[in-house]
């Protein structure tokens, strides 16, 4: 029998333990799924890589019954028939009072077809007469629905393997209710995070590329930190930030948000973005939030 149709229960030391995590892990193909299931897999999930859709739900019917594989992630090609079935599969999951994560990964049209194009692998749907920018185009436009569902979205646009890594193992690699806020430096002359909630720009700020001796030197350095609080500008800004994060993030949680985004930007972000990131992640994580801070644009 098909276990859309079968009604269970997940047991009662499952439901109640906050270290329960079912995330399926999907997107557009060429965003980093596979790096993504890497992470969870070193962190400690139970990994299932392209499960059949129409297995979710025996899949977690088996996890419920059995109570082992708590922290379980199963990537979902969403392709064809495969995804014509997903909703299905999730609304069930639903009924059985299961409890599901999304975990949404995504990148610009023009650097998924740069990625396929430099490992020189076909996109799924690319076949017959459809080109890649076309098969792009329609996966994008099939997944519209899910990525509005997602619990967990990450733009992997500007993201190295190593810093999505990160970014993923810092959303569960503690597991607790607890929103996860990760505090992200970034270049404007690079783009804006394209999953960022909060966006402050501290261009405003004193420069410190136009002092030669600090010009290939970052923000995580004594020196260019100095720079940039001379003055005592920065000190304002950074004091007004504290108190705007500190009233802002509880109503967050109370709201129910899984994760926040705060991206600090100056012009290449090497240098203010990164002070000012940095120190916004000590006041958080000394205040008791579960808090990752990264640095998109350091190295570029």
């Amino acid at each position: 029998m098909n276990a859309r149709y079968v009604s269970w229960e997940m047991s009662e030391d499952m439901s109640n333990d906050k270290n329960d995590k079912f995330v399926i892990l999907t997107g557009t193909s060429g965003s980093g799924k596979s790096v993504a299931m890497n992470a969870l897999e070193d962190i400690g999930f139970y990994c299932v890589d392209n499960l059949p859709v129409s297995l979710l739900t025996s899949f977690a019917a088996v996890r419920a019954e059995t109570g082992s594989m708590k922290r379980a992630a199963v990537a979902v090609d969403c392709r064809g028939a495969q995804f014509e079935q997903l909703e299905q599969e999730l609304a069930a999951l639903r009924r059985a009072n299961t409890k599901v994560e999304i975990l949404f990964l995504d990148a610009a049209d023009h650097v998924l077809a740069t990625r396929f194009k430099q490992t020189r692998r076909r996109h799924p749907l690319e076949t017959g007469n459809r080109t890649l920018s076309s098969a792009v185009a329609t996966e994008r436009r099939r997944l519209t629905g899910l990525k509005e569902e997602a619990t967990y979205y990450i733009d992997t646009t500007e993201m190295s393997p190593a810093q999505l890594k990160e970014r993923v193992s810092a959303l569960f690699v503690e597991l607790s209710e607890t929103i996860n806020v990760c505090v992200e430096s970034f270049g404007f002359k690079h783009g804006i995070p394209a999953d960022a909630d909060l966006v402050f720009d501290v261009r405003c700020l004193p420069n410190p590329y136009w002092i030669p001796q600090l010009r290939d030197h970052t923000g995580l350095e004594k020196e260019v930190r100095d720079y940039v609080y001379e003055g005592g500008d920065t000190a304002g800004f950074v004091a007004r930030l504290f108190d705007m994060m500190d009233y802002l993030l509880p109503l967050y949680r109370k709201e129910g948000k899984s994760q926040l985004i705060i991206a600090i930007g100056c012009t290449g972000g090497h240098h203010r973005s990164v002070a000012v990131a940095e120190d916004l992640y000590r006041h958080l994580k000394e205040n008791g939030s579960r808090v990752s801070v990264l640095h998109r644009d350091i190295s570029k």
